[in-house]
């Protein structure tokens, strides 16, 4: 059992342990946990369940994933709220099985039950899923024992001389050429160097973020503060949050952040519901303004990928808004709060010391947009990887390994320029083993791909090249669709239109 106010404290945020209310964990805790806070999980147990790969543990449906969250009264005590209305399939495709529920706005659905007290046994239940739970136990059980390789061979242990060490120098290369370039008022060389700058700090801030460095949690936190917030001005609690729920439940519309792009992007059919967002807590409204940019959304994807840093920005700063007045702050409590707002301060008092420096504001804008859109293939980067994937919901009877590797793919490039991805082209093994360090995960890799041919899985490999012309494939499959929606729409209009003009002459007559 879970207490609320430990549940409150999740470093990693109570979305990803509500995940998995009802289901079986085991997989992701250790995959997420080092051995010293697994030992503490103990504390909590009221007892033992049945769960063998004969007898798996047949998994219920989260509360969350069907609509049900806890809130508390005025005067503190919990009880049930219905955020949003579950829409269970009612097909069995690839692209929408039996399996799957999707999550819509308490308004848009006129079959709700009306006076639930809370989730029934029949909202927990799960659907018929398409999977074997034994098949699943059985490759999990496979997963751990992969898991107990790549700890043996040391692959938890930070490189720091041979990983680290040329990145600093990079790091230090880069902000000297920037700021020489600026002392000679060559401005947008300048601003060149410094979104290169910021595209290579971001994967040191990634491995923080999973506690992938030193492994300490404080020490993690201060450093990546000091990187994401006072060099880059974005927040590191903000981007801890958002990416674990990512890793938790990878590319579930109404669950996963990072595929929840309306009105912008749509990479399936699905977000034309109108979907509930479980973490963004609103609706993803599919109106006319959204239907309009999704139908050309391929062919504006790079020209939004360029400015997609100053979308970070605004959710870190909602984000820290929020959490002003939260009195549930996860571990760090106030300090770390306190501090990320002092590095968003400290960020915008110097970068925009060197905007003011620049002279006139033609040449500050130019400096703005060209240190922001430098770094923008990194954005592309991310989005290779899972956008052209399957977003398609097997249920809580999928294992952790299977999930993964369905939904996540690798960027193949030469070696000698896999510092220029950060390392992280690998996305498939980071999905696996999130803690390991990312110097890591080249040696990783080679045994994850024995695992996935050994358990008859895809492991997902492309070029970048042909990573984007997949993803571009998607973005305009989805577009074609929203065009042939409005044609549909258009038509039944006419249609009614039609029908009805002679009942009104008749009687007019």
């Amino acid at each position: 059992r879970i207490p609320d106010k430990w549940l409150d404290a999740h470093p990693g945020g109570n979305l990803s342990l509500l995940h998995f209310v009802g289901r079986d964990a085991t997989d992701e805790i250790e995959a997420y946990h080092f051995d010293n806070t697994l030992s503490l999980i103990s504390r909590y147990a009221v007892g033992r369940v049945q769960n063998s790969l004969e007898q798996p543990w047949v998994p219920l449906v989260p509360p969350i994933m069907a609509g049900w969250v806890r809130r508390k009264d005025a005067d503190g005590k919990p009880y049930w709220h219905r955020e949003a209305v579950e829409q269970r399939s009612t097909s069995n495709t690839a692209t929408a099985p039996s399996s799957q529920i999707l999550l819509l706005s308490t308004d848009a659905s006129p079959l709700q039950e009306k006076g639930l007290a809370g989730p029934t046994e029949a909202t927990l239940t799960p659907p018929p899923a398409t999977l074997s739970l034994q098949a699943q136990a059985r490759l999990s059980q496979a997963y751990r024992d992969l898991h107990q390789r790549v700890t043996e061979a040391g692959l938890y242990e930070t490189p720091y001389l041979t990983g680290y060490g040329p990145e600093v120098a990079r790091y230090t290369l880069l902000a000297v050429l920037s700021a020489y370039a600026y002392s000679h008022q060559w401005f947008m060389t300048s601003a060149v160097f410094l979104g290169l700058l910021w595209h290579q700090l971001v994967f040191t801030a990634h491995d923080l973020g999973h506690m992938g460095v030193t492994h300490n949690w404080t020490l993690d936190r201060l450093i990546s503060i000091g990187i994401a917030d006072f060099i880059g001005g974005l927040s590191i609690g903000w981007w801890v949050q958002n990416h674990n729920v990512h890793h938790i439940v990878t590319n579930h519309p109404s669950h996963d952040p990072d595929i929840e792009h309306i009105p912008f992007f749509a990479i399936s059919t699905s977000f034309f519901s109108s979907l509930w967002s479980s973490y963004y807590k609103r609706t993803m409204v599919f109106d006319r303004f959204a239907k309009f940019l999704i139908s050309l959304q391929h062919k504006l994807f790079y020209i939004v990928m360029a400015f997609a840093r100053f979308n970070l920005y605004a959710n870190s700063y909602v984000y820290l808004f929020q959490k002003a007045s939260d009195t549930k702050r996860a571990r760090g409590g106030t300090w770390a709060w306190r501090l990320e707002v002092l590095g968003i301060a400290f960020f915008w008092s110097w970068y925009g010391r060197v905007l003011y420096g620049t002279g006139s504001w033609q040449t500050a804008l130019a400096y703005l947009l060209i240190s922001h859109i430098v770094p923008s293939p990194l954005h592309v980067q991310i989005v290779l990887s899972h956008f052209s994937m399957s977003t398609a919901d097997l249920g809580p009877t999928e294992s952790f390994p299977h999930r993964q590797m369905r939904t996540t793919s690798d960027v193949i490039c030469p070696e000698s320029i896999g510092w220029i991805h950060g390392g992280l082209q690998l996305q498939v093994t980071h999905h696996l083993f999130p803690r390991l360090p990312r110097h890591n995960l080249k040696k990783a890799s080679v045994l994850v791909k024995q695992f996935a041919e050994e358990n008859q899985l895809t492991y997902a490999e492309f070029g970048f090249v042909a990573g984007n012309k997949d993803v571009l494939g998607v973005l305009r499959n989805v577009a074609e669709q929203v065009k042939i929606v409005g044609m549909v729409a258009q038509s039944e209009v006419v249609e009614a239109v039609e029908k009805s003009t002679p009942e009104l002459k008749n009687k007019q007559g």
